[in-house]
């Protein structure tokens, strides 16, 4: 579930990827295009069953999941929470899923929503879930898309 290489070989081409920044009260969904370019906050929800009506209406080929691990890179009871919800995806939806470290992505959100749209505190705890989950997924998205310019071109 953490090897990016492996991830990027089980995508299927042209159906979106699943952002998710879990946590115990709120689950912040995100969704990338087709094209794997730019990941979109979609919504928070504020439990599984929401979520599962969400998963639903989303056609998804896989998941990228924060995975909240303490600042000395130790699994706390939030990241096995995390982990714990990347198993049940994967198992009840059979598509790959990627933990994706997130330490400190609510934090950079929360910064860009204060510094650049000054918005206000109650605005920022209605969008940083879903923000969060776009975060976490774009810089998946921005990893393989650098990655796949680095290979030698076949001609």
């Amino acid at each position: 579930m953490g090897n990016i290489n492996k991830f990027k070989n089980k995508l299927i081409k042209n159906k979106a990827i699943l952002g998710v920044d879990y946590g115990t009260k709120k689950i912040g969904i995100a969704v990338s295009d087709t094209s794997w370019i730019i990941a979109s906050p979609y919504k928070t929800v504020f439990s599984i069953t929401e979520f599962d009506r969400e998963m639903t209406k989303l056609e998804v080929c896989a998941a990228v999941v924060g995975y909240p691990l303490q600042m000395d890179g130790q699994e706390g009871e939030i990241a096995k929470k995390a982990r714990s919800f990347a198993d049940r995806l994967y198992t009840k939806y059979k598509i790959p899923v990627l933990l994706r470290d997130e330490r400190l992505s609510s934090a950079a959100v929360e910064r860009v929503m204060v510094s650049e749209f000054d918005l206000s505190r109650k605005k920022r705890t209605e969008q940083i879930d879903k923000n969060a989950a776009a975060y976490i997924l774009q810089g998946v998205l921005d990893q393989i898309k650098a990655e796949e310019k680095t290979l030698p071109q076949r001609g």
